[in-house]
């Protein structure tokens, strides 16, 4: 039998990408909830991947900390996991397909020389084409650059709604190899979700802006495109996203069940049972399962420490915060 937001497909893959810059805390747990519950109550396929490319933000040991903290709260993965850090070859041989279909370019640009040129966009500044035509007299390449074509994308998430963005409004030419050889996370988001064969992506609205850059890359290497569902962002009371607040404090793996309810309550789902079981939560909560209850906006409140019990479900709006 099917599950109640069944989406008509014969396989659905999911996963959850962490980086290892740190322990799982309340915001990471809640894509990681809403992915999980996603692919089971659509009987499909979970995967987790460790997007460890950015090796300088690594903090060592975080990477088997956040497996461990997954399978103590009850979410198994059911094929191995990937690590990116392993697989440079293959975003090499997808920015040498990219070159040799004249979709990319050599740019010399400095941070700070696009910050001063660029005007503002809502990821920062918007690279103004400088090295479009050709790296300027006596300028060695430090990155390259994907050849953002013109044009409107449009793309429907199935928490967020109808999205449109013009990429060469918003962000320009973006970074495909890194100044320091790195591969930029857009290239290797793609190709990884491709090589997994992901037909559903369950993410954080922090990369809801990226994923119009991820389908263009899709589009020119050939890739089909996976679904998306974008979830909220737990803010702290700053207004700062868990990762960049003093306040994430980790979840407990000794203790799962209370942080699992106040992410399944974030979430818009029905409250858990007060009388329910850890090792009971996902028999209960997986057949509960309802996407469409997921709030549409961008973030919410995180609950303070001192609450007794998860939070109220947050209110749907009519558009993102």
């Amino acid at each position: 039998m099917r599950g109640p937001d069944d989406l008509g497909r014969a396989a659905y893959r999911g996963r959850f990408a962490p980086s290892p810059t740190g322990p799982l805390h309340l915001g990471s747990l809640l894509a990681a909830v809403a992915s999980y519950a996603d692919a089971r109550a659509n009987r499909g396929i979970w995967l987790v991947r460790i997007e460890d490319i950015d090796r300088p933000r690594e903090v060592p040991g975080a990477a088997d900390l956040i497996l461990r903290t997954l399978s103590a709260f009850g979410m198994h993965w059911d094929e191995g996991v990937v690590y990116q850090s392993r697989r440079t070859d293959a975003y090499r041989d997808a920015l040498d397909t990219l070159k040799a279909r004249g979709l990319t370019y050599p740019c010399g640009c400095s941070r700070a020389e696009v910050a001063r040129a660029g005007r503002a966009g809502p990821e920062g500044p918007v690279y103004p084409g400088t090295c479009r035509s050709g790296l300027r007299l006596g300028r060695r390449a430090r990155t390259e650059r994907f050849r953002t074509p013109p044009g409107r994308l449009a793309f429907e998430d199935r928490i967020q709604g109808r999205q449109e963005q013009i990429v060469t409004d918003a962000v320009g030419d973006f970074v495909l190899r890194r100044a320091d050889g790195l591969h930029a996370y857009q290239l290797a988001v793609v190709v990884d979700d491709a090589m997994q064969g992901i037909t559903q992506v369950v993410r954080g609205a922090d990369l809801l802006l990226s994923t119009p850059r991820q389908i263009l890359l899709q589009h020119a290497l050939g890739f089909g495109r996976p679904g998306y569902a974008h979830v909220p962002l737990v803010l702290d009371a700053h207004g700062r996203k868990l990762s960049k607040s003093l306040a994430a404090a980790p979840v407990d793996a000794r203790d799962p069940l209370p942080a699992l309810g106040a992410a399944w309550t974030l979430l818009g789902q029905t409250p858990p049972p007060a009388d329910l079981q850890a090792d009971a939560f996902w028999d209960w909560a997986i057949p509960m399962w309802r996407i469409a209850c997921v709030p549409v906006q961008t973030s919410v409140a995180c609950p303070t420490a001192s609450s007794p019990r998860a939070p109220d479900p947050p209110g749907r709006t009519s558009t993102p915060e």
